[in-house]
C-alpha cells in the first residue's frame, strides 16, 4: 500500500495521529528531501528506511518505489511540507501506482493554500490554484494572462527571492486588484499582508523578504468588466 502523507508546513503541532501512526507503521518512507523528513522523524522517535524522491530523480527511483509496492510492502511518501502532489512530488508516482493496479490512500493534513485562502479575506466559495509561476518574466505574465478575466480567487506560491517580480507582473497583468499575501505560515513569525496590489508592491520594495510566500488575488468582478461597444 502507498500512503500519500501530509506532514506539518511549518508548526510541528499540525502532524496528525493518523500520520504519525503510518509513519511508524510502514516499511519505507519515500522524502523528497531525506534529510528534512529525517529530522522530522527523529522529533518523533520514528525509524525508518528512506528512499530519496525528489523532482530531479522522480523517474529513477519510480521503478525501485513500483517493486516495494509490487511485493506488499508498505511506503510512505511525504514530501519537506504540506501534501504530496501539491507543487511538490507524488503526481507521476500516483499516476504510475493506479496504472499498475497497486492499492494506495490519502492521510490528509496540512497544505498552505487553504489556510491562506481562509486568512485572505477574498470570497472563497470558489478558487484556482496556479502553484509556483515560471521564473521568467515573459513566461511568468503568459502565465498569469490565462486567468486574467476569471472571476476566481486566484491562489499562487511563490519564492522570497522572486516575490517583488511577482508582484510587479500581478498588477500589470491583473490591475489593482485586492490581494494578500501570506509569509510563513503556521509559524512563529506568521504575518499576512493585505491590500490592493499597487500598495502591496510598494510595501514589500521595504520589506524584509525571507521564507515562503502565498498569494492570493482577487478574481475578476462583474463590475470590472468592460460594457461591449456596438
Amino acid at each position: 500500500m502507498l500512503y500519500l502523507v501530509s506532514t506539518p508546513i511549518g508548526n510541528l503541532g499540525d502532524i496528525s495521529q493518523r500520520a504519525l501512526d503510518t509513519l511508524r507503521s510502514v516499511d519505507y518512507v519515500i522524502s523528497e528531501d531525506t534529510r528534512k523528513t529525517g529530522m522530522l522523524l527523529k522529533h518523533f522517535n520514528i525509524k525508518k528506511p528512506q528512499i530519496s524522491f525528489r523532482e530531479d530523480n522522480e523517474e529513477r527511483a519510480l521503478p525501485k518505489v513500483l517493486t516495494l509496492l509490487d511485493e506488499s510492502m508498505s511506503v510512505a511518501l511525504v514530501t519537506d511540507a504540506g501534501t504530496p502532489g501539491i507543487s511538490d512530488p507524488g503526481f507521476l508516482l500516483v499516476r504510475s501506482v493506479l496504472q499498475a493496479g497497486l492499492p494506495l490512500t490519502a492521510i490528509p493534513g496540512p497544505t498552505a493554500l487553504i489556510p491562506a485562502l481562509i486568512l485572505s479575506g477574498l470570497p472563497v466559495h470558489s478558487f484556482t490554484f496556479r502553484g509556483f509561476p515560471p521564473r521568467k518574466p515573459g513566461a511568468r505574465r503568459r502565465f498569469m494572462q490565462v486567468d486574467a478575466a476569471s472571476p476566481h480567487t486566484l491562489i499562487f506560491y511563490e519564492s522570497p527571492h522572486r516575490l517583488i517580480a511577482f508582484m510587479d507582473d500581478a498588477l500589470a497583468v491583473y490591475g489593482d486588484r485586492r490581494a494578500a499575501v501570506a509569509n510563513d505560515l503556521t509559524k512563529m513569525f506568521e504575518t499576512f499582508y493585505r491590500g490592493r496590489l499597487g500598495e502591496l508592491v510598494e510595501r514589500f520594495k521595504t520589506e524584509q523578504i525571507r521564507g515562503e510566500y502565498v498569494v492570493v488575488i482577487e478574481g475578476l468582478q462583474a463590475k470590472d468588466i468592460p460594457e461591449s461597444v456596438d
